[in-house]
């Protein structure tokens, strides 16, 4: 039910079954299903649809024409109880769409902590986003994507089922994405390329020179030393310093599902 303190339009449509937190601002013309939640401070703009499938953190922006928790685009889904969980303080722009996920997945779409979430873009079911991720205007996640924390995809970048896209990177704009972006890295292109390590990112936040060297000489032997993965890995074990940045990257690779984009 409303809270006396949140601000609601008289436009806005919201059942009494859903649950808003303090000071919520609700736009003209959104609707707001039964079994909603949305957190303290959270503002949601104009024609914005948010399911009773939706869980919103405090201090979520929901832009206009925004669609949140709706079924999933999945002939597989059966009606099963599912969720779409928004961390505090994301931001979601223009007309973008999240899905709630899945039994075939983790019954849930979950999106961080303190992301952005450009115009347009779509985040598909069971699709896991970590905190202070962005998708700039346009970008298409299908199911079962996973992208770590800090990571940045450009503009209009699709992303295949399952792929897993590493911390800190950056894919560039217009790339079509089917295999696993490890940690670090910069990529772009269709098929995507290797780039060397996303520098200017990782030094905004706070990896050091020495780090960011590590970093490259690590992706020197995956990309640049004519080696195979195999060889790599055993070069970077046997003759590099295993710091975290470096467990890191071999932990990636070790668990991945898809092979190494750009090799």
């Amino acid at each position: 039910m409303k809270k006396p303190s949140a601000q609601i339009h008289p436009a806005a449509l919201i059942d009494s079954k859903a649950k808003l937190g303090r000071g919520v601002v609700v736009g003209p013309f959104s609707i707001i299903e039964a079994g909603a939640v949305i957190g303290a401070g959270a503002q949601i703009g104009s024609h914005c649809l948010i399911t009773s499938h939706a869980r919103l953190a405090g201090n979520v922006r929901v832009f206009k024409g925004a669609v949140l928790g709706t079924d999933p685009q999945d002939l597989k889904f059966g009606g099963e109880e599912s969720e779409l969980i928004v961390g505090e303080r994301t931001t979601i722009r223009e007309f973008c769409t999240l899905s709630r996920g899945t039994a075939h997945g983790h019954l849930k779409t979950t999106v961080g902590a303190d992301c952005l979430l450009m115009a347009y873009s779509h985040v598909a079911h069971d699709c896991t986003i970590g905190n202070n991720v962005i998708l700039a205007n346009g970008v298409n996640l299908a199911g079962h994507v996973t992208i770590e924390d800090w990571a940045s995809l450009s503009g209009l970048v699709v992303v295949h089922q399952f792929v897993k896209i590493g911390r800190h990177c950056y894919i560039g704009g217009l790339s079509r994405v089917s295999q696993d972006v490890p940690p670090y890295v910069l990529v772009n292109g269709i098929p995507p390329e290797y780039f060397g390590p996303n520098a200017v990112g990782l030094k905004r936040r706070g990896f050091t020179s020495q780090q960011v060297a590590r970093i490259k000489k690590v992706y020197h032997y995956i990309y640049q030393a004519n080696l195979n993965l195999t060889q790599a890995l055993e070069a970077i074990k046997s003759e590099l310093e295993l710091t975290d940045e470096i467990r890191v990257i071999l932990d990636f690779i070790e668990h991945s599902k898809r092979g190494l984009t750009g090799l």
